[in-house]
């Protein structure tokens, strides 16, 4: 069982009440804490999760004036932080209330130019197209494929994925950067005293890594979660463009959508995953919009080489859930 009583007492929130927030699909946990010396949260990751690059990030780009959560007190031992409490505004809320999409997504979409545009912190793990296809494969090859043919893939598909990943990948390796990973509505605040790119809480970053900025803007408007608009992906686009007019639009554009048939077959097979090994089949909802989104994005020709894999190896009936287990 844990335990932070300790941690909370020792920085002043020992009479705090505590209120859980809704969990996700990691470890982690989040209480919010009132009547203690300020609103916060309080983040428990329990091995295998580590809290310190959450906190090292959140330190980095809040020094570049972006809106991350401050950290106020820390056990990286233990697995315990307090942070900032940006409320409850989260994007993915205010959208399900009904909020006009497009000034959310500009918003979003100027907060990651700027996220994009600052100093890259150091230490970060590689998100380069070797740790991409292993991504993939660790949902694909080792949860939907066995499920939807009911074998294992042999060394040769897997060898054919590798390699038509990094085929995908690889004109787009030399465009590196700070990449968030997981920049959608849920993790993403609106802070209405804030103004600029701060005016968004920036949530859920400790996995960022060192990567193509365009997996960030194509996992914002090809959401895994939920529709978007043509209209309103098309004006986060530009609003993230117009804030970095140094990029190669046609570069980034190509980019973009190798990222994306990437990050939609990983997801598409995530799901499966957390059904299967983790009881979750809740999650299985959004296969469908993966599955369709990976079709778009297979019609571009910067996606040749995974189109092929798939053409050869996954008959297009295939592409979707497989049979319940």
């Amino acid at each position: 069982m844990r335990y932070p009583d300790p941690f909370l007492a020792a920085n002043g929130f020992a009479a705090a009440q505590r209120h859980p927030l809704a969990a996700d699909a990691s470890l982690r946990t989040y209480t919010r804490l009132l009547g203690g010396p300020r609103p916060a949260l309080l983040m428990d990751a329990p091995p295998p999760e580590d809290v310190r690059p959450f906190a090292a990030l959140a330190r980095h780009f809040l020094a570049a004036g972006l809106s991350l959560p401050e950290i106020i007190a820390e056990d990286a031992e233990s697995g315990f932080l307090l942070i900032e409490d940006f409320g409850d505004a989260t994007h993915a809320a205010l959208l399900d209330a009904g909020t006009d999409p497009v000034p959310l997504y500009t918003e979003a979409a100027t907060a990651l130019a700027a996220l994009h545009a600052a100093p890259v912190p150091p230490g970060l793990p590689a998100w380069d197209a070797a740790a991409m296809a292993r991504a993939t494969a660790a949902t694909f090859l080792d949860w939907w494929w066995p499920a939807a043919f009911g074998r294992a893939p042999s060394d040769g598909v897997r060898d054919a994925l590798d390699a038509a990943l990094g085929a995908m990948l690889a004109p787009f390796a030399g465009a590196q950067g700070f990449v968030h990973r997981d920049y959608f509505p849920a993790n993403l605040m609106r802070l209405e005293a804030r103004e600029g790119a701060r005016r968004t809480g920036i949530l859920d970053f400790q996995d960022g890594a060192l990567g193509h900025p365009a997996y960030d803007l194509i996992s914002l408007v090809e959401d895994a979660r939920r529709d978007v608009e043509a209209s309103t992906r098309r004006a986060a686009v530009a609003a993230y463009l117009a804030a970095r007019p140094g990029l190669d639009r046609g570069s980034f554009l190509g980019a973009m959508a190798a990222c994306g048939a990437q990050r939609h077959l990983r997801v598409a097979a995530l799901w499966v995953r957390l059904d299967r090994r983790d009881g979750k089949p809740h999650y299985l909802q959004h296969g469908p919009r993966c599955w369709g989104l990976l079709q778009r994005s297979l019609s571009q020709p910067a996606c040749a080489p995974l189109r092929e894999f798939l053409d050869a190896h996954v008959p297009d009936g295939m592409r979707r859930n497989p049979a319940p287990g």
